[in-house]
């Protein structure tokens, strides 16, 4: 444990952060796992939570929880599943 005043402070607000990061990490996850089973069965329900998932990782990235890069990649590659989903149901 840290003996300076500020970094016991400092150690205490990473806590905090942490808390909120696994958090909205955790969230995502969560709509990740809703949109491939979605995926499956109502493509309508699919757009509607890649909507939201787009959002959740946008507004991650931008509050630094997660790399910029990484949410596009992620946002790409859930978009190619819809657009492959919707080709084979047609």
């Amino acid at each position: 444990m840290a003996n300076i005043k500020s970094a016991k402070k400092r150690v205490l607000i990473e806590r905090e952060r942490k808390v909120k990061n696994n958090s909205v990490k955790s969230e995502i996850k969560t709509y990740i796992k809703k949109f491939k089973a979605e995926l499956a069965e109502d493509i309508a329900k699919a757009e509607e939570t890649y909507k939201m998932i787009a959002s959740k990782l946008d507004s991650a990235a931008r509050e630094n929880i997660i790399h910029q890069n990484s949410a596009n990649r992620k946002k790409a590659h859930f978009a190619k599943l819809l657009d492959n989903a919707k080709n084979n149901n047609k």
